[in-house]
C-alpha cells in the first residue's frame, strides 16, 4: 500500500513524510471499502438528483436595471471609439 500512497502523492504534487505513509494507506483503503459499499447499493428506480433537498431555481425578470452609462463608464478611457473601449492591436 505505500507504493500506492506515494503513486497518489506523486500526482497530486503533496509531499508525504516516510512515517505517514503507513496511516495514509489504512485511510485509503478504508475510503476505496466505503465506495466500494457504496456500489452494493441497488439504485434502480431512484432519479438522480442535484441536491438532497428539494428545490426549485428562483427566477427573476430579465429586465436591464441600469444601462445608458457609457459616457460615465468611458469617462475615464484612455482611449475610446463612440461608446466603445479602444485597445491597441495585439495582433499582427
Amino acid at each position: 500500500m505505500k507504493i500506492d500512497v506515494k503513486k497518489v502523492a506523486n500526482l497530486a504534487r503533496i509531499a508525504v513524510p516516510e512515517e505517514r505513509l503507513e496511516t495514509l494507506g489504512q485511510e485509503l483503503e478504508a475510503i476505496v471499502g466505503f465506495v466500494e459499499q457504496l456500489s452494493e447499493v441497488n439504485t434502480d428506480g431512484v432519479e438522480p438528483m442535484t441536491s438532497v433537498v428539494a428545490m426549485t431555481q428562483r427566477l427573476r425578470e430579465d429586465i436591464v436595471t441600469d444601462g445608458d452609462k457609457a459616457e460615465q463608464i468611458l469617462a475615464n478611457a484612455p482611449d475610446r471609439v463612440s461608446d466603445f473601449f479602444a485597445v491597441p492591436k495585439v495582433v499582427e
